[in-house]
């Protein structure tokens, strides 16, 4: 992530809480540079994008002004204003109980899927195109919210995974990432069609520790 998007999540939360209020003047940029330890021109560049997007209002010789109120934020926005952390964070909660319920849930047709996303995922790394590997990585992990066979689960795992994906452009992982994960991926594949959710537990940790 730029540092000019973490000030423009930084000012859009203060926004939304209310510590900055809609007409209120927000800090000078001096002051701005001291709060979120950036030089002037990522607060000029996020200012400049917050302005464009009607947050905020720049009035020549009277400073910068909160011109609207976020409000009703959907979950897709207030996830991709949320740190990698925070995301990875969630992504382990949503994770943990997809896989325990996949064990349990999963049909023949689900580990077909798997398999086939897998393949694709493998021949991606083959080829060293990236963007297609993280295709197939998405896919085989909404793979596996679909197996958990609850279809809330899996359409809130399914729209959480756009988000990830975007956090995941954003590092632009080359495909030795993908590589040294592809075993790991075909093993968890494994465990859920054993019903082996121990191992696949397991599994599914070490992929989240290393963030693959």
């Amino acid at each position: 992530m730029k540092l000019s998007d973490k000030v423009i999540a930084a000012i859009k939360k203060d926004i939304a809480s209310g510590r900055l209020k809609k007409g209120e003047k927000i800090p000078a940029e001096p002051e701005l540079m001291e709060i979120y330890q950036v030089g002037r021109s990522t607060i000029r560049e996020a200012i400049k994008t917050l302005a464009i997007s009607g947050i905020l209002k720049v009035q020549q010789g009277s400073g910068t002004f909160v011109a609207s109120k976020i409000r009703d934020e959907s979950l897709t926005q207030r996830l991709r204003r949320a740190d990698f952390e925070e995301v990875n964070t969630v992504r382990a909660v949503l994770e943990n109980e997809i896989v325990r319920l996949a064990c349990t849930n999963r049909t023949a047709a689900d580990i077909e899927n798997m398999q086939e996303l897998l393949l694709q995922r493998k021949k991606a790394i083959e080829a060293s195109q990236p963007k297609k590997c993280m295709d197939a990585d998405v896919g085989f992990h909404i793979s596996i919210a679909k197996a958990a066979g609850n279809k809330v689960l899996s359409d809130l795992y399914e729209n959480f995974s756009l988000v990830l994906q975007d956090f995941f452009e954003k590092r632009e992982e080359n495909i030795g990432h993908f590589s040294r994960s592809q075993q790991s991926h075909e093993d968890l594949a494994a465990a859920i069609a054993k019903q082996d959710q121990k191992s696949a537990e397991q599994l599914l940790k070490s992929i989240l520790h290393h963030n693959y």
